[in-house]
């Protein structure tokens, strides 16, 4: 596979990386835009065009090979044009969580050495403010005008089309997305072209996507679930995708059947804000529709089989996937089916294994490391993170997996989330799953809170189903009687939404100092004896 790619990316960058769909499908529609007040439809040609018009745009601009340029946009045409033009000059585009604060996104401003950036001012105040404040010297404003900022759209129509692809080594760096993680400042990833080239022919040669294939984006376009998992495969193998400018669950159903979607990818908060709006699907078409696939957190059991039940005779699966290794576990390809809770099985031409928390390899339980060419480079500017977590060219994930006796893997959750009751490893996902179960439950997040005998134990913030109030102690003793005890939530709080991170993740860090707010340190059940 190595091989294979300069012969079928002869530049070796990523930015043209569905050139051979331009070629093969010029009039077939990529893009069906429906971030503006109309929908546009955008052929293959048509987008390849206009990607030829931002490269020589940000050419006379100053954009250069190793330059940086940052991208805040919403979810748009716009941003795809903007972040493959970049690369095919051999600059690096930095992707910008806009939703994040002003000092956050002025950090990875100057962090990643931007000079210039592309923003959106209507839905990225806070970016344009961090620019101005940063001093870039490029500033280009798509969709409104800003004082001091330069129309990236009449720009871009004066624009002549310029074909330029800069050559690119296979270890050259192609983007620099950021990832928070679960402490400090985000932290700038040194993703390569040629990684990313190779997971893309990876998915096209394992698990090809047919033309007719279409898919749809909701996720945020600076989130990897987005790009990784629609966008590029997609328009890698000619099919195409609808671009929704953020999640609206309403919204979102109306697109997959308007726009006849026959695969859509999102995380599970997107997945359990759907399942709320059972009478809409049952009136809306879904005929079209073959796949329901989340991922980017953990994913309750329970929650894919309700999406089951609403979704009859659509597959719905559970994926895995990180913005620093890829798509590190999928569907095997001897057409085993993937037991529900699983996230699949170890693809060719990736490395895997797990490791006890002593660092010693265990054969079904532990940490998952992988090494494959996706793994990102380093991570940039921090070169102990990068000497701890990238060993001998092994990314230590920090997920937990439990591999089954047929080989396919279910995810546990993060290191850093795993708590120990009472001497008792508790995983937030065993818990929600139990939760999830209960018929007065929507959805859930279960934090560590302090105990006076157990040490930590799991509390948990609930949402409950349309039209009920559920009694929090009748949750805790449903627990009881159909769990382990270490799974049952001391303190039950009933909130009308549980907070989610600018990625659609749950933020259990806010939903733990909302628990630890309201309960402090909790007291033993009297069934514990103390």
């Amino acid at each position: 596979m190595l091989q294979a790619i300069p012969g079928l990316h002869p530049s070796g960058n990523l930015g043209a990386f569905f050139h051979a769909a331009v070629v093969a499908f010029p009039e077939r529609v990529a893009l069906v835009d429906l971030s503006g007040a109309a929908p546009r439809q955008i052929t293959y040609a048509a987008l390849e065009e206009e990607i030829r018009r931002a490269v020589t745009l940000l050419r006379s601009a100053g954009v250069a090979r190793g330059g940086r340029i940052a991208l805040a946009l919403g979810n748009s045409a716009t941003y795809l044009v903007g972040f493959l033009a970049a690369m095919r000059l051999g600059a690096i585009p930095v992707p910008v969580n806009h939703k994040l604060g002003r000092e956050a996104i002025g950090f990875m401003l100057r962090d990643s050495g931007a000079t210039g950036i592309l923003a959106d001012p209507t839905e990225a105040a806070s970016s344009c403010e961090a620019a101005e404040q940063a001093g870039l010297a490029l500033r280009l404003a798509t969709r409104a005008t800003r004082e001091g900022w330069r129309d990236f759209d009449a720009l871009l129509a004066a624009a002549a089309p310029d074909p330029h692809v800069e050559p690119m080594d296979f270890d050259g760096q192609a983007f620099q997305p950021y990832t928070a993680g679960s402490t400090g400042m985000p932290k700038g990833i040194c993703l390569t072209h040629g990684g990313m080239l190779w997971g893309i022919e990876q998915s096209e040669r394992y698990w090809p996507v047919s033309p007719q294939e279409r898919g749809i984006v909701a996720a945020p376009m600076f989130h990897k679930n987005a790009m990784r998992g629609v966008i590029k495969p997609l328009l890698r193998g000619g099919g195409s995708v609808v671009i929704l400018p953020r999640f609206e669950a309403t919204s979102f159903l109306r697109a997959l059947s308007e726009w006849r979607v026959t695969g859509a990818g999102g995380v599970p908060a997107m997945y359990a804000e759907i399942a709320r709006h059972e009478a809409l699907i049952r009136d809306l078409d879904f005929s079209a529709l073959k796949l329901l696939s989340m991922g980017s957190a953990a994913v309750p059991v329970e929650l894919l089989e309700r999406l089951a039940a609403l979704f009859p005779g659509v597959a719905v699966k559970e994926s895995y996937g990180l913005t620093e290794g890829g798509g590190v576990l999928r569907p095997p390809l001897d057409g085993r089916e993937v037991p529900r809770g699983s996230v699949g099985v170890v693809p060719p031409e990736t490395e895997v294994k797990l490791l006890a928390p002593d660092g010693s390899e265990h054969p079904n339980e532990g940490e998952l490391w992988v090494r494959c060419p996706y793994v990102l480079k380093e991570y940039v500017n921090r070169p102990e993170l990068t000497a701890a977590r990238i060993r001998d060219g092994w990314l230590c994930t920090g997920d937990l997996f439990r591999v089954d006796a047929e080989g396919f893997f279910h995810f546990l959750g993060r290191s850093d989330d795993m708590f120990v009751c009472g001497g008792e490893n508790v995983y937030p996902k065993e818990v929600e799953n139990l939760l999830l179960g209960h018929p007065e439950v929507d959805d859930a997040v279960v934090v560590p809170l302090p105990h006076a005998t157990k040490g930590m134990a799991p509390a948990a913030a609930i949402r409950p189903r349309a039209g009920t109030t559920p009694d929090p102690q009748a949750i805790k003793d449903f627990c009881a009687a159909n769990g382990p005890t270490h799974t049952i939530p001391r303190a039950v709080l009933l909130v009308e939404e549980l907070p989610l991170t600018s990625a659609g993740k749950p933020d259990r860090k806010a939903v733990q100092a909302m628990l630890e707010v309201r309960f402090g340190a909790l007291a033993p059940r009297r069934e514990e004896g103390a």
